[in-house]
């Protein structure tokens, strides 16, 4: 294992641990190396590879702190992955979208409260019949980051959060294509809508399958 690696591994476990907790600040440089047997150039290393990923903050002149660690922050290194994705992984990304997405909007459905769901229905008249394939695709994003945030697990949104990015070219790309892509998206967004009044788990779980899947379904067949 490389000493960096090594750094890294020791600083980890101090957290698991829970030697360190959320908003701990590490000792001094000096009497960390020598508490984890590490050199100073090889701790120093490991630092600044885990405050790249959001585990440590290192504050100038203050000292170094575990974060938060809330899952969205560290989620945040995923984000920073997935924006480096080729085209042709597209269809993946979609794919674990497919996944995910019709379970939070599942598990939304029973606990979005009526506010959310006004909101929701404020967004879809404001479109109105014929929005543009950039107003609808941007409405897309929100509607679907609300009913997430609705289903109650902040790890699901952000991971659903983070995937988002891959595949907004290709629904900007099918709403400029596809002949009817905008008035189906609209449909599927009311029923979506409808399923979460009605509070029916697995109808909202089956119209968002439909609407993830007919973005994949038709960028197959382009391919």
């Amino acid at each position: 294992m490389a000493v960096t690696d090594e750094a890294i591994e020791k600083i980890k476990g101090m957290i698991v641990s829970g030697a360190l907790g959320p908003g701990d600040r590490l000792p001094k440089e000096s009497e960390l190396a020598s508490d984890l047997g590490l050199s100073r150039n090889s701790l120093r290393e490991a630092v600044r590879a885990l405050s790249l990923i959001r585990i440590l903050d290192v504050r100038q002149g203050d000292g170094t702190y575990v974060t938060s660690l809330d899952p969205q922050l560290l989620l945040e290194a995923l984000s920073f992955v997935v924006d480096f994705h080729r085209d042709d992984t597209v269809l993946e990304f979609l794919a674990v979208r497919r996944i995910l997405e019709p379970a939070a909007t599942a598990m939304a459905a029973l606990r979005i409260e009526e506010a959310q769901l006004d909101v929701l229905d404020a967004q879809l008249d404001a479109l109105g019949d014929a929005p543009s394939v950039e107003e609808l695709v941007s409405c897309d994003l929100e509607f679907h980051r609300g009913i997430v945030r609705s289903s109650g697990n902040s790890v699901l949104c952000s991971l659903l959060d983070g995937l988002s990015g891959p595949t907004t070219r290709a629904r900007v790309w099918r709403g400029l294509t596809q002949e009817d892509a905008v008035t189906r998206t609209l449909r599927e967004h009311r029923a979506i809508l409808a399923a979460l009044r009605d509070r029916d788990a697995e109808a909202a779980r089956s119209w968002a399958t439909v609407h993830v899947a007919s973005v994949e379904q038709w960028l197959r067949s382009t391919l």
